[in-house]
C-alpha cells in the first residue's frame, strides 16, 4: 500500500501521477510484506458512497487485523507521514486528522484553492 509519489517535467511542472513514465516501478516497503491486511484491500479502503454503519463495521473488522499486526506502529508512522487515506496501522482517516496528521483533502471536505493556502 505505497503512497503517491509526485514528480516535476522538465520545466517544473508537477505532473499527474498518470503521466509518470510506466516503466517505473513502485518498489513496496519491506514492512508490508509482514503485514497482516496482505490481500484484504477492501477492508481497508471504503467503496464509493459507503454508508456510516457499513464503515463502522468494515473499520471494526479492520481494527481486529490491526491488533494482530507485527508492523502496526510502522504502518501508522508510514501513512501519517505520507497523508494516506484509508485505513493504516489502527488508524481511520478521522483518527489520523484528529491527531494532528492532515490529510491533503479529508475525506467529506473540499480542498482550499492554492491561493487561500498561501495566504
Amino acid at each position: 500500500m505505497p503512497g503517491l509519489h509526485q514528480r516535476t517535467d522538465e520545466t517544473g511542472v508537477l505532473m499527474a501521477v498518470s503521466e509518470l513514465s510506466t516503466t517505473e516501478q513502485v518498489v513496496p516497503e519491506t514492512w508490508m510484506a509482514k503485514a497482516a491486511c496482505r490481500g484484504l484491500t477492501s477492508v481497508f479502503f471504503p467503496p464509493s458512497a459507503e454508508r456510516p454503519q457499513a464503515r463502522e463495521r468494515r473499520e471494526a473488522l479492520a481494527r481486529s487485523v490491526c491488533a494482530a499486526c507485527a508492523v502496526v506502529l510502522t504502518c501508522r508512522d508510514f501513512a501519517r507521514s505520507n497523508h494516506e487515506y484509508g485505513f493504516w496501522g489502527g488508524e481511520s482517516e478521522d483518527e489520523r486528522h484528529a491527531a494532528g496528521y492532515r490529510l491533503i483533502a479529508p475525506i467529506g471536505t473540499r480542498a482550499r484553492p492554492l491561493e487561500v493556502i498561501a495566504s
